[in-house]
Formats: structure tokens, C-alpha cells, sequence
């Protein structure tokens, strides 16, 4: 993805988003204002996915200069909560999730990855998204509270592990090679294979088509599955969580399974809760998803997979 591609994806999200704020009524001051505040963090985490970009950014924010990339985030906290709800706890709750894992990993420069720091600056970033309590810092509107917070979540993650520690392996990259196309495809078809009878047979899912839920907006959902629910969760649990873990282990498949394990138990608390099918389901799909970014070392192919999966789901199952 070069800067031109990157600013026209930015620009039609962002004017998709406005347009379906205003079709829902909302307008003012504060809807302008957190709009403003997601198309700063997806533009951040958006670029930055652009390989020039990223390597123009990195050389000029050497060393632990690189901290100062946290200020994106962190702005994008003091702004949201000073000019839209006004609560400075929420607000100061922010700029700490901004920060701190930026500082637990500046102190890691230099060393190799697999540090005390590194989990717990991963830990840092998931927690508070998988209990939701970074909802609780984007309230307003509430059809943005769920983006907003994981976009804070991403732009925190690139500016910690990509800028700060520059954590290799990641394959924090919009990019196309050869044999992407071929693994992308075959891991979705074998997985599909596997989860599709399991699911049925343990009631986990029904088939039961609906075309009827591919609306006019059903582009947007799409849209939105892949960039806000497959693209982030894919950095966290591959490009840094497998990533760690297997230069941990020292050894590529127990990194795969323990993230993989992982993943699946981070959908434990859907409801009905404990939810173990589809623990049991989300665990599988880890091992396709992280098999493919081992195969590619890109985030990309494993993404779309992902986010195939979940528009299958919605599409043809209940």
C-alpha cells in the first residue's frame, strides 16, 4: 500500500462514518469533535501500515525517541475527554493506557524480544479492552464507542511495539506477495471444513441463510469486521503475542498453540457465559490464522481469513 492508496482508504472510511453518523441523527459539537478523534487514530495506525511510511517514521524517531509516538494516543485521550464528556478520571485513565506501555517498552530497547516488559505491555493493551472498560472512555456516541475504543487500543500497540520496541515479525504491512492468494484460500477452506460440521453438531452454530442481513449497510459491516475486529486482533494475538512467544519457546509451533489457546479463551466471556464452544471453535480458527502469519510473516492473509470467517457467520449461520 503506497501513501496515495493509504490516503484514499482513510478518506472513504471517514466519509462512510460521517455519513452514517448524520443518517442516525447525529450532529454538534461532540460528534465532530470524536469523529475528528477517529480519523486521527485510524489515520495513525493507518499509515503507518503503508511501508514507506513506516520506514520514514522510524528513521526519523531513533532510539527511544521513538516514545514520542504515544503522543498520538494520548492526545486523541486528552482531547476526547476534555471536549466531549468532561470526566477527568476517564480522561487521565486514557492518557496512562496511552503511555505506559510505551514506557514499559522503551526500557527494553535493545534486548531480544520475549522480556518481562513485552508481556506486560501486551497485557496492558488487551485487559482493558477484553473487560471493556476502555468503552468506558469513548461513551458518546454510542454507535462509535466500540471503534473508538479500538482504535485508542491499535494506535497504542503500533506506536508501543512497532515505533518503540520495533519488534521484527511483525508484518505490520498492507502488502501483496506471491502465494498470499494460495494461503489465504486454502487455510479459510480447511478451516471452514473443520468448524462449519463441528460447530453444527456441538450447537454452536445453525445454518440458516439470511441474505436478507446483507442490507445497504452490509458493506460498511463488512468494512468493519475487517478493519476494527479482524486487522487489530490479528497484530495482538500474531504479530505480537505469537511473535513473542515463540522466540520464548524458541520453537515456532508451541509459540502457534499457546497463542492460539489464548485466542480462543479471549471469547470465553460471550455469553452464554463460560462459553466454551467457542473456545473451542476460536481456538481452532487461532491455529489457522496464526499458521498462516508463520507461512507469511504478514498480518494481511491471516486478517482476511479472519474476517471471512466472521462474515460467513453472520451471513449464513445463527
Amino acid at each position: 500500500m503506497g501513501v496515495p492508496a493509504a490516503v484514499a482508504v482513510w478518506a472513504i472510511v471517514l466519509a462512510a462514518a460521517a455519513l452514517e453518523g448524520v443518517r442516525h441523527g447525529l450532529h454538534g459539537r461532540p460528534f465532530i469533535i470524536a469523529l475528528g478523534v477517529a480519523a486521527a487514530l485510524f489515520g495513525f495506525e493507518l499509515f503507518l501500515a503503508a511501508p514507506r511510511i513506516l520506514a520514514g517514521i522510524r528513521g526519523s524517531f531513533a532510539g527511544r525517541g521513538g516514545i514520542l509516538a504515544a503522543i498520538v494516543p494520548l492526545f486523541a485521550a486528552l482531547i476526547y475527554g476534555s471536549a466531549v464528556t468532561g470526566d477527568w478520571k476517564m480522561m487521565l485513565a486514557g492518557a496512562a493506557y496511552a503511555v505506559v506501555p510505551a514506557l514499559l517498552l522503551a526500557s527494553s530497547a535493545g534486548k531480544s524480544p520475549g522480556t518481562w516488559e513485552d508481556y506486560a505491555a501486551a497485557i496492558a493493551l488487551w485487559l482493558p479492552v477484553e473487560f471493556h472498560w476502555m468503552y468506558r472512555l469513548f461513551p458518546y456516541p454510542p454507535s462509535l464507542t466500540h471503534t473508538l475504543a479500538i482504535l485508542m487500543a491499535l494506535s497504542t500497540g503500533v506506536a508501543a511495539f512497532v515505533l518503540v520496541r520495533r519488534l521484527d515479525g511483525v508484518g505490520y504491512a498492507v502488502e501483496w506477495w506471491r502465494g498470499f492468494g494460495a494461503n489465504f484460500a486454502l487455510h479459510f477452506a480447511i478451516y471452514a471444513a473443520i468448524a462449519i460440521p463441528l460447530g453444527i453438531k456441538i450447537g454452536f452454530i445453525a445454518f440458516d441463510p439470511a441474505f436478507s442481513r446483507m442490507r445497504v449497510s452490509f458493506p460498511l459491516e463488512a468494512l468493519g469486521i475487517l478493519l476494527f475486529t479482524a486487522w487489530p486482533e490479528e497484530f495482538l494475538f500474531r504479530g505480537l503475542l505469537q511473535n513473542l512467544l515463540s522466540r520464548t519457546f524458541k520453537n515456532e509451533w508451541a509459540g502457534l498453540i499457546v497463542a492460539s489457546g489464548i485466542f480462543g479463551l479471549s471469547h470465553i466471556l460471550h455469553a452464554p457465559y463460560p462459553n466454551w464452544k467457542y473456545v473451542l471453535l476460536a481456538t481452532i480458527a487461532g491455529l489457522f490464522y496464526g499458521h498462516v502469519w508463520m507461512r507469511t510473516r504478514s498480518l494481511v492473509p491471516g486478517t482476511l481469513v479472519h474476517a471471512l470467517v466472521d462474515i460467513s457467520w453472520h451471513v449464513f449461520f445463527r
